[in-house]
């Protein structure tokens, strides 16, 4: 197993399967656009991948600093394959982000999980997340 950065769109698009497990309605392009933009406000992207060079997991980060969190890393994205769940892929690239994290001198990890996705919250709570808040969400128009 090796965690590398996706730096490139190239690398982008041959992990945006995975990626799109979760994130169910991006499309390549969109994603191409977004990735750039987000790229510019610090976001990583980080895939375990396995023996034959496939992404397995991924894990998209960004380093911030609030009053509520101080220097924190933000995990917007968290997924592994479906074909690769529950073989404990998901908690060792959540282990290395927390070492990252600790690396960049974050002082805790914070995310979000959507409402539905229970067996989500269950991984959190076994990898010992605690659930703090809800998350408010609203359409500008």
């Amino acid at each position: 197993m090796n965690i590398i950065e996706i730096k490139t769109e190239e690398q982008l698009e041959e992990v945006l399967p995975v990626l799109q497990q979760l994130r169910t309605t991006l499309t390549k392009e969109e994603a191409r656009v977004l990735f750039r933009r987000m790229k510019e406000e610090h976001y990583q992207l980080f895939s375990l991948m396995n023996e034959n060079g496939e992404a397995v997991s991924l894990a998209g980060v960004a380093v911030g600093t609030n009053f509520y969190n101080n220097k924190h890393v933000f995990v917007y994205d968290l997924v592994t394959a479906e074909t690769y769940r529950s073989k404990g892929y998901g908690e060792t690239l959540l282990s290395y982000i927390e070492r990252w994290g600790k690396e960049q001198g974050c002082k805790c990890i914070a995310l979000t999980s959507s409402m539905q996705r229970v067996d989500a919250h269950r991984f959190y709570e076994r990898a010992k997340y605690k659930k703090v808040s809800y998350s408010f969400w609203k359409e500008l128009k």
